[in-house]
């Protein structure tokens, strides 16, 4: 055990994972010693015959359990980025472990006894603004957990909590494992008339490897649509593909997920009834910037009506370029793609792929994302390939401040593969503290294409975008100045932490950033500033496609968790409840299905986001008031990222969130800015 190196502090810099020396075989033993361990340090907390103090019980806990912690992140983000059979058996067999560890502790009645007396005398205290939320936050965890429940309620808790790990583990792995088994083959070349070379190649190179040699294959993102339904000339193959998009995990077989979700949604609404809740949505909210029930479902009501007033409108549109071209069909959902293409190119004389020759990838990172980092908070980037990594395309940058001093570091990493979970993400390897003296190692993730071997990796502007949300994220990380673990970084409600992301967006199109990156790959030539300008006069083009099909499924997730456990149906209702929400809500829009429908809905069924879907719309008003906030007070400055950073990126959860926000921008949250950018304001509703 002493040569297991998840079982002590790494010795590389930063306490970067030497993942050179880590074995899969090595997650069974570290995650048995790292439980083992901090329960032995919770029982010296509880066996302390000192009087509970902030010290002694409060920050014993933040301190307790870094070994547990280390392995889990490393295992977290392995199992997401490059997973193998060996990690997915790990991870079945620990979920439910962990689940019980996390209720020996949480529900320790000796531990909160030791809490409760602090809370409530926290006013005499005197600790400083961090300690007292820090106390707070520790308190109101312990009683949502079910510190205050009966000991034979604490016995029905743990049986649902650890079920509950268990399927959203199955639900997981089903989703990933089904769209890689989904692929769609394709033998004959002349049916993919429309794709680029490369996109070609990469179809060529995945059926390879799938020993289909002289063949093709479209692999499948986690959403609804597929980006290769926009260039696809085929009609029958683009319903082929977008058929067998929709009906991942609902067919049978061992990867169905309708059972998987019926059983889900009923144990998370008895647990949620357990600890005095009327559902898992009133649970969740609770704890987000939102507040309530109410305050979600109005905010979603209230766009559902100009979003959808602006999809028909634009399914109009797309049903008369059908007709003119005499197609003889009505719209469906694998033409929306394709034919919005031809409605954009005909209204702007743009076309999508005109673009990509300027969005090199190694240009983006170095003369876009982090050129903007410079110019506005002083970072400055190295790369460091003496650092070891899980895969041959992941790189390692040493992030430092502008008087040069290391701040953190940051993972690159950005293309698809097999191993990978789908979709874009943000992680940590390590926290920032400055209890425990650590600097953040930070990771991104995206599913970019990998190219053919020599060619260049050309993105897409939503690839270009996701780039740019992401460090969002990673910015909020690097950026974390807090004393307490609890704290750190993205440690936020959910409903809160897509607002650094999405405001990070904005600067993909700053003129001077984009300017700055935008430039043909093989001529080095500055994107035409005609090209330049059509693409910015596109941005409210489609937005009607795109907000409906985000609150659709939004809608849907609310749905499923805000039902009493009698109200849950069973595995083959799942599909017939789906349909009833959307048709409640006025989303059933069939050219435009829900952004993800239920059986590979990840975000809500895999635990992060469920009735928590709702956040990327709610943060987007935090976003597009903030992008205001930059324009109105000079753009792209020093200044202006010095205090971003002082008021909102270096507080991680040490403070309320709207606090935070009202401190960055001097007003508080407002849907107007929202509306005006998504092209809503005058379809017909909205409101706040």
């Amino acid at each position: 055990m002493t040569e297991n190196p998840l079982l002590r502090e790494s010795p590389l810099p930063y306490l970067y994972p030497p993942f050179d020396r880590i074995a899969d075989s090595h997650f069974p033993p570290a995650f048995a010693a790292g439980m083992e361990e901090h329960l032995r340090e919770i029982d010296a907390i509880t066996a302390n015959a000192a009087a509970p103090t902030f010290e002694n019980t409060v920050v014993a806990l933040e301190r307790a359990g870094r070994t547990l912690g280390r392995v889990q992140r490393v295992f977290s983000n392995l199992t997401g980025a490059n997973t193998n059979e060996a990690l997915r058996k790990t991870e079945r067999d620990m979920s439910p472990r962990l689940a019980a560890h996390a209720d020996a502790i949480r529900l320790n009645g000796a531990l909160f006894a030791r809490l409760e007396p602090l809370f409530l005398q926290r006013a005499q205290l005197g600790l400083d603004p961090e300690s007292a939320r820090l106390l707070e936050r520790t308190y109101h965890d312990f009683v949502r957990a079910g510190a205050k429940l009966s000991e034979a309620d604490k016995t029905t808790l743990r049986a649902l909590n650890q079920a509950l790990a268990t399927l959203q583990t199955t639900f997981t792995q089903n989703v990933q494992k089904e769209t890689n088994a989904a692929a769609v083959l394709v033998a004959d070349q002349a049916q993919l008339a429309g794709l680029g070379l490369n996109e070609l190649a990469a179809a060529a190179s995945a059926a390879k490897a799938e020993k289909q040699e002289g063949k093709y294959l479209l692999r499948l993102l986690n959403t609804s649509a597929q980006p290769a339904l926009e260039s696809l000339e085929n009609r029958a193959l683009r319903e082929r593909l977008q058929r067998t998009s929709v009906g991942r995990n609902r067919q049978g077989g061992p990867y169905d997920n309708r059972p998987v979700i019926a059983e889900l949604v009923r144990l998370r609404a008895e647990r949620a009834v357990l600890l005095g809740y009327p559902n898992h949505a009133a649970f969740v909210l609770e704890e987000q910037t939102a507040g309530s029930l109410e305050a979600v479902n109005r905010l979603l009501a209230n766009l559902v009506r100009p979003a959808v007033a602006n999809a028909r409108r634009e399914a109009g549109e797309i049903q008369a370029v059908i007709d003119r071209e005499k197609g003889g069909f009505a719209l469906a959902p694998w033409d929306w793609a394709f034919y919005s293409e031809k409605v954009r190119r005909e209204r702007y004389a743009f076309d999508e792929a005109q673009l990509k020759p300027y969005f090199e990838l190694n240009r983006v990172l170095h003369d876009g994302l982090f050129y903007a980092a410079g110019r506005l908070f002083g970072l400055t980037f190295q790369e460091r390939k003496d650092l070891p990594v899980y895969e041959p395309t992941v790189r390692v940058f040493e992030v430092f401040n502008a008087d040069g001093s290391p701040l953190a570091l940051f993972v690159a990493d950005y293309y698809a593969r097999p191993a990978k979970r789908g979709g874009a993400w943000a992680s940590a390897y390590v926290g920032q503290s400055g209890l425990l003296g650590t600097k953040p190692v930070i990771a991104n993730h995206l599913n970019v294409p990998l190219p053919p071997a020599g060619s260049p990796t050309l993105l897409t502007f939503t690839e270009v975008n996701t780039l740019f949300h992401e460090f969002g994220h990673a910015l909020h990380g690097m950026f974390s100045a807090v004393t307490y673990p609890r704290f750190a970084g993205t440690a936020v409600p959910r409903d809160f932490v897509e607002f650094p992301s999405q405001a990070n967006e904005m600067w993909a199109t700053w003129p001077e950033v984009i300017r700055h990156y935008a430039r043909h790959h093989v001529t080095g030539e500055p994107m035409p500033a005609a090209l330049l300008e059509k693409m910015l006069a596109t941005e409210k083009f489609n937005q009607g496609f795109k907000t409906t099909e985000y609150l659709a499924a939004s809608l849907v997730d609310q749905a499923w968790h805000q039902i009493t456990p009698a109200q849950v149906p069973g595995a083959d209702g799942v599909e017939a409840f789906e349909t009833a929400a959307l048709q409640r809500a006025g989303v059933d829009f069939a050219p435009v299905p829900p952004r993800y429908q239920s059986p590979y809905f990840s975000h809500t069924f895999s635990g992060g986001y469920s009735a928590g879907y709702y956040s990327y719309i709610w943060a987007e008003v935090l976003d597009a008031q903030g992008v205001e906030w930059f324009k109105q007070h000079g753009g792209l400055t020093r200044q202006n990222g010095d205090h971003y950073r002082r008021t909102v990126l270096s507080r991680g959860g040490s403070a309320e969130p709207l606090d935070l926000f009202r401190a960055f921008t001097g007003q508080a949250p407002d849907v107007q800015p929202l509306l005006r950018r998504r092209g809503l304001d005058t379809a017909g509703g909205g409101g706040n």
